[in-house]
């Protein structure tokens, strides 16, 4: 599966990416609009989206991911979804019956990459009517492929009727996730080199280019997500803007299908406790619904470099989270937190003290100066070629330290480690406390916006000199 990697972060020239959009189920997220009353051809037409999954798992409970949904009621609508075993579902449902449907035997289980998906579509033909391209490649391994009837009816790209985009029209079920560079044509269909093309220095992956001048006909639309007070404005100079339920400026993300940033890994081997622990706003916001410790891991590893990210604990009561990193091959196994060998974590515990753990399950008590509560925003940065890591809270470094001169660290990572590979990892206990992470696209909203070096990410606190933002732009020049 070709993905969006450091090769192709385009982090000088090329066509650039922006701004993706966030999509929360448990918030109840969704764009919608009516379609023109008269498209310039409903039988034939193409949508184009990236995509970064999230909650795959359904912890949110909001049932199937729904990206695209033509409703006039369940028995008569068009949907584009992911289904709850991760497959790609097309279907349009007339009068109650299925007449047309696609399921995909490939499964969409990364929650670490972009993908890019293209389905077009025209009904003048008797088969096969629909197209699927991921990343570029057309997708030819379905476990169901059944064609509408030639000219039949469709409730696809229909006149007057309600679009919805990250819902679905007849109930409760959301999409979780990043949504880009989203493109409906009305009256052709077009293929994916249309909207992408594989990069020149790495043939096997994938990246988007301009689509701005295709033509795209009555009923299309151009989502671009760029302009934070009007999220569902249509760039394509049709005017077919969607109505903004749910969203505010925050879920205006900069991590896209050509910058991609670290979020929490919701799929990664976490403990065999009885913790009840839910992702959410892209995999950056973590709640628990019974205390029991829970583990969760970045999607991206570091063995070169400097790096740094942000952590903000809300809620009341106690605390009773960590923060740091772990070698990339780390399995807790157990109802407990990341503070054992290959564990480097500062940990603000129930007493309010906090404890560094560095590659052991012994701690070292730094007294009450060295830990956080709620709505301190937590700093967190690593050198990797000397392997030191720091912490601070509020603008200020634990114990003296100083990231932009090296000095007095709070941990020295083993060699051993290092080489392995690190992640971003945290823990927490505590129902009462919400864990939300900031690796340069927050999910909670900020009083200031100071971005790295290499101006990418946003955060509270001006990241040190020469430390960076986790993501694959700083990863091709940096990492």
């Amino acid at each position: 599966m070709p993905l969006i990697l450091p090769s192709n972060s385009i982090s000088a020239g090329g066509y650039d990416v922006a701004n993706s959009l966030r999509f929360n189920g448990g918030s109840s997220d969704y764009l919608n609009r009516t379609n023109v009353a008269s498209p310039t051809n409903q039988f034939k037409w193409t949508f184009s989206f990236w995509v970064k999954l999230s909650d795959i798992t359904d912890a949110q409970g909001s049932g199937n991911q729904m990206i695209l949904s033509d409703f006039t009621d369940a028995s008569n609508r068009g949907t584009i979804f992911f289904e709850a075993d991760d497959t790609l579902v097309i279907s349009d449902r007339v009068s109650g019956s299925f007449t047309h449907k696609y399921i995909t035997n490939r499964l969409f289980r990364d929650v670490s990459a972009w993908y890019h998906i293209v389905v077009n579509h025209d009904r003048t033909l008797a088969s096969p009517a629909t197209k699927v391209f991921v990343n570029g490649v057309q997708e030819t391994s379905f476990g169901t492929s059944t064609d509408p009837s030639q000219n039949g009816t469709s409730y696809f790209n229909k006149g007057g009727q309600g679009s919805l985009v990250g819902k679905y029209g007849g109930g409760s079920e959301y999409y979780n996730g990043y949504l880009s560079e989203a493109v409906w044509i009305d009256g052709q269909v077009l293929d994916a080199d249309q909207f992408g093309e594989f990069d020149e220095d790495s043939p096997t992956i994938w990246k988007p280019k301009d689509v701005s001048g295709l033509t795209f006909g009555t009923n299309g639309f151009y989502l671009d997500f760029e302009n934070s007070g009007s999220l569902g404005a249509d760039v394509s100079g049709n005017g077919n803007n969607f109505t903004v339920n749910n969203l505010t400026s925050i879920d205006q993300s900069t991590d896209t299908c050509t910058n991609n940033f670290c979020t929490n890994n919701s799929i990664a081997p976490d403990t065999t406790g009885s913790d009840t622990h839910a992702f959410s706003n892209g995999n950056l916001v973590i709640t628990t619904a019974s205390n029991g410790w829970w583990n969760t891991f970045g999607t991206i590893g570091i063995t070169t470099g400097k790096w740094y990210y942000e952590y903000l604990t809300t809620g009341s009561g106690s605390v009773d989270q960590m923060v740091g990193f772990v070698k990339s091959n780390f399995y807790r196994g157990s109802n407990a937190g990341i503070d054992v060998a290959g564990c480097y974590s500062l940990y603000a515990g129930s007493a309010g003290n906090g404890t560094l753990f560095t590659n052991s399950a012994t701690g070292v008590d730094m007294g009450t100066s060295w830990a956080w509560t709620f709505d301190d925003i937590v700093m967190v940065a690593i050198d990797a070629s000397s392997g030191k890591i720091w912490y601070g809270k509020n603008g200020t470094w634990f114990g003296s330290g100083n990231p932009a001169t090296g000095a007095n660290e709070a941990q020295t990572v083993i060699s051993a480690d290092l080489d392995y590979g690190l992640l971003p990892a945290f823990s927490g206990y505590h129902s009462g406390a919400t864990a939300l992470m900031n690796f340069g696209s927050p999910s909670f909203a900020i009083s200031s916006g100071n971005s790295d070096g290499n101006g990418f990410g946003q955060f509270e606190y001006q990241p040190p000199s020469g430390y960076l933002a986790l993501c694959t732009k700083n990863l091709a020049t940096d990492g």
